[in-house]
C-alpha cells in the first residue's frame, strides 16, 4: 500500500514537472527572457521545493509536535486530530478526483471553467461539483471510525492526502533530500528508542497506539488487518514513513523523466525496490521484536538514500543530482540556431 501510494505519486508529481518543462522550453523558444520566466514560473508555480533550513526546522517541529500530544494525550485531543485529519483528507481526495477526472473528455469543459467564490477565490466547476462528496465520506467515516471496516476509509483519506502532499511538496536535490531524510532517520531513532531515558515510555509508540486517550490513535497513519494474526489486530504505517522517503523517490522520477531515461538507465526503478526492502526489512525487524516497535525510517532511510547516492557516484551523475537537481539542457537559442544552419 505504502510502496503503490509513492508510484502513483511519484508519476503525477513527473508528468507535472515535466509538462512544465516544455511549456518552459517553448516560452525561450519564442523570446522570453530566461530570468524574467524564471522569476514569473517561480511566483506562479504551484510547487513548494524545501530547503535544507526548512528540512531541519521540519523535523525540529515535528519533535515539539510530538511531545505535545504525549504530553496532552486525551480522548478531546483525538479528536481535534480527527477533525485536522478530515480537514486535510477531504482537499487531498478532492485534489486526486478532480486531477483523475480531468482525464475524461466529458469532464474536460468543467475541469477548465471557472467561478469566483468569496475567500477561495477562483475554483473550477469540477472541484465545485466533486466537494460535497468528499467532505460526506470524511464525515462519515469519523462518525463511524470505531466500525470494524472503518480502516478502508481512513486508508483512502490517508493516501489521497500523502498523493497531494507529494504532488506539492518537492526535494529540488540531492543535498536537501539528503538532509532531510538524515534528521528523520535521527528524529525516528530518538523517539522510538532513546526517548524511553527521559519519558521512561517510547513517545512515538505510546502517541501512535494512542495510549490514555480511550480511541485507537491518532488517525495519521495507514493500517490493514492481519490476516494470519490470531490475535487481530492491525499493520501499521505512519504518514512520514511515506511522505519522506517518498519526496526522494519522487525527485528521482522527475530527473529521469527531464532526462529522457529509460527505466532501467535510470534512479526510479532502484530507488522504488530500495524502498520496498527498507519496508520489508522493517517488518522482518518488528516480528523477530516479537511485536515491540521499530522505527521504520531507521531501515528505509539507508536503502533509499543509500542506493541513490551509491548509484550516482558511479555513474557520475552525483555532483550533478547533489547541486542542481535537474539535468543539464542547452538553451533553445542555441539549438534554434544551429538547425537554422
Amino acid at each position: 500500500m505504502a510502496v503503490g501510494t509513492i508510484l502513483f505519486a511519484s508519476y503525477w508529481s513527473a508528468w507535472s514537472a515535466r509538462e512544465v518543462a516544455i511549456e518552459h522550453e517553448k516560452l525561450l523558444k519564442d523570446g522570453f527572457d530566461e530570468r524574467h520566466l524564471s522569476n514569473e514560473t517561480s511566483s506562479n508555480s504551484s510547487f513548494v521545493d524545501i530547503n535544507t533550513t526548512s528540512a531541519i526546522l521540519f523535523v525540529v517541529i515535528a519533535s515539539c509536535f510530538l511531545v505535545m500530544l504525549y504530553k496532552f494525550m486525551s480522548y478531546w485531543f483525538i479528536e481535534i486530530l480527527v477533525v485536522l485529519f478530515c480537514i486535510g483528507g477531504v482537499e487531498g481526495l478532492q485534489t486526486c478526483l478532480v486531477a483523475l477526472l480531468s482525464c475524461f473528455r466529458w469532464c474536460e469543459d468543467a475541469a477548465e471553467s471557472f467561478v469566483k467564490i468569496p475567500v477561495l477565490g477562483e475554483v473550477s466547476y469540477l472541484t465545485i461539483a466533486v466537494s460535497p462528496f468528499c467532505i460526506v465520506f470524511a464525515v462519515l467515516w469519523a462518525v463511524y471510525r470505531t466500525v470494524s471496516f472503518a480502516w478502508i476509509g481512513q486508508d483512502i483519506l490517508g493516501i489521497a492526502l500523502i498523493i497531494t502532499v507529494l504532488q506539492i511538496v518537492r526535494v529540488p536535490n540531492l543535498k536537501v533530500g539528503t538532509v532531510l531524510l538524515s534528521c528523520a532517520f535521527l528524529y525516528d531513532i530518538f523517539w522510538v528508542f532513546v526517548s524511553k531515558w527521559w519519558f521512561h515510555k517510547s513517545v512515538m509508540i505510546v502517541v501512535a497506539r494512542g495510549d490514555g486517550s480511550g480511541e485507537d490513535g491518532i488517525p495519521m497513519l495507514l493500517k490493514i488487518p492481519r490476516m494470519f494474526d490470531p490475535w487481530g489486530g492491525y499493520s501499521i504505517i505512519g504518514f512520514g514513513d511515506i511522505i519522506l522517503p517518498g519526496l526522494i523517490v519522487a525527485f528521482s522520477l522527475r530527473y529521469d523523466f527531464l532526462c529522457k531515461r529509460s527505466v532501467r538507465s535510470g534512479y526510479f526503478l532502484w530507488a522504488m525496490i530500495a524502498y520496498g526492502l527498507g519496508l520489508l526489512v522493517t517488518y522482518v525487524a518488528l516480528n523477530l521484536m516479537d511485536g515491540h516497535g521499530q522505527p521504520a525510517l531507521l531501515y528505509i532511510v539507508p536503502f533509499t538514500l543509500g542506493t541513490l547516492i551509491t548509484l550516482a557516484n558511479t555513474r557520475g551523475d552525483l555532483k550533478q543530482l547533489w547541486h542542481r537537481g535537474l539535468p543539464r539542457t542547452p538553451c533553445p537559442h542555441v539549438r534554434l540556431q544551429q538547425d537554422q544552419q
